[in-house]
């Protein structure tokens, strides 16, 4: 399995932008189709984000299209979330993936990050 940590969470103002990164382990990486999900305080873990092994492919959940980007960089075995226009909203802990399936499930993905705080003020 791949070990994953997330960084690049904090306090930014509505409006504003934040790049979060997952860092992975492992030579196979690049094997891994990989997501970006979040959490809010009493709510369930959300999709956000997904990106196939390649990069060739995203797909995003509506709350969050047009706003956010995800990427990745296989040879440095890590995965990025842009985002802009940030919201209220969008406070979470927020938590990146892998895994072989192409959805947005978390049943779909194996190995999970241990999360960063994004937290937008209003």
């Amino acid at each position: 399995q791949v070990q994953l940590v997330e960084s690049g969470g904090g306090l930014v103002q509505a409006g504003g932008s934040l790049r979060l990164s997952c860092a992975a382990s492992g030579r196979t990486f690049f094997n891994y189709n990989m997501g970006w999900f979040r959490q809010a305080p009493g709510e369930e873990r959300e999709f956000i984000a997904g990106i196939n092994w390649s990069g060739g492919s995203t797909y995003y959940a509506d709350s969050v299209k047009g706003r956010f980007t995800i990427s990745r960089d296989n040879a440095k075995r890590t995965v990025y979330l842009q985002m802009i226009s940030l919201k209220p909203e969008d406070t979470a802990v927020y938590y990146c993936a892998a895994g072989y399936g192409s959805g947005s499930s978390a049943s779909d993905f194996r190995s999970w990050g241990q999360g960063t705080q994004v937290t937008v003020s209003s």
